[in-house]
């Protein structure tokens, strides 16, 4: 008898259904009509007008633009969007969502900066519109409930201290005075065959506060031995391990929380090598909206994010990043 094992998903050719050559090669008005579709679905690709809602425009078709015959207002199937005010072709646009989703552990700046032939600085800022963009997916809602499992665990990330060369130069790391106060927690909540929320604190015992937030009631929690884990027994059925005796005994585990937390290392450590504290929350939500939608195709995971990106407004952290030097401002 000859055992065959099970491809993994993400192995097939099913899980291939968009590809980078095609993009590149469809055209402008191709992509243009496929921005149209996701922006406004509903309407089949019909424009509405953003400023007053009605379906009734006609195109200028010189500049991709359209003008409402209600309040005549000129629009885009960027405009109000996070892709406002965008420089980039459309063709560039969809290549830079493709290479991102692509990336199973992310993309760098500096690689999508490469490939789009753009500079650093575009491709950084394009990509952190579309880590917001993914963010609002589950922005404000719990996981878990009545019934569920939710397992949740931290790790610490940044902050590394270089060893000094000679060992007579070299300090304690573990002091917090010779520390670099970089240093991050980001501290997860993921619900078995359910999605996955994260926060980012100074420390974990900073996250039993978001953990009590995010996690629905009639929830059982699993969690390691951590003291400050004890506050969650209050409010769920919560389950315990002591990693120092097993990784999974009696029932208890946070086998799923601890996967995600290595694979968000990896992202870090491997691809981008440095993320500063203040963006770390964004490649921690990148990484929980890629783990929940592993199990896509890659031209569905286009198509959501390319979505959630016509769908969400200018971004208030993004918006007019280029002139930031000179109004002393990134909130423009």
């Amino acid at each position: 008898m000859v055992m065959v094992m099970a491809t993994h998903f993400l192995l097939q050719a099913k899980a291939r259904t968009i590809r980078l050559r095609d993009v590149f090669a469809m055209g402008e008005d191709k992509a243009w009509d496929l921005f149209k579709q996701l922006r406004w679905p509903e309407n089949d690709g019909k424009p509405v007008c953003p400023k007053c809602g009605s379906v009734e425009s006609y195109e200028i078709t010189t500049r991709r633009k359209h003008k409402c015959k209600a309040c005549h207002h000129q629009f885009s199937v960027t405009s109000g969007t996070i892709f406002a005010s965008r420089k980039l072709s459309f063709v560039d646009m969809l290549g830079a969502i493709v290479i991102i989703a692509n990336g199973a552990k992310g993309v760098s700046a500096l690689q999508l900066a490469r490939d789009l032939d753009v500079q650093h600085k575009t491709a950084f800022v394009l990509a952190h519109k579309l880590r917001e963009a993914m963010a609002s997916e589950i922005a404000g809602q719990q996981v878990g409930g009545d019934g569920e499992t939710v397992e949740v665990d931290g790790c610490y990330v940044g902050g590394y201290i270089r060893p000094a060369n000679e060992k007579k130069d070299r300090i304690d790391r573990r002091l917090v005075q010779n520390q670099t106060g970089k240093r991050r927690v980001v501290v997860v909540a993921r619900e078995r065959k359910g999605r996955t929320v994260t926060t980012v604190t100074k420390t974990e015992a900073d996250g039993v506060a978001f953990v009590r937030a995010v996690v629905a009631d009639g929830s059982e929690v699993h969690a390691d031995e951590a003291s400050h884990w004890d506050n969650l027994h209050a409010k769920y059925l919560t389950w315990r391990i002591n990693h120092q005796e097993a990784y999974s005994k009696g029932g208890a585990c946070t086998n799923q929380a601890e996967s995600f937390l290595s694979r968000l290392r990896k992202m870090v450590e491997g691809q981008h090598h440095h993320v500063s504290p203040q963006h770390l929350h964004a490649y921690a939500s990148h990484a929980a909206w890629m783990e929940d939608h592993r199990r896509e195709d890659n031209g569905t995971i286009v198509d959501r994010v390319t979505g959630l990106a016509l769908a969400h407004p200018v971004s208030r952290n993004w918006k007019g990043y280029w002139q930031r030097a000179a109004t002393g401002s990134g909130t423009r």
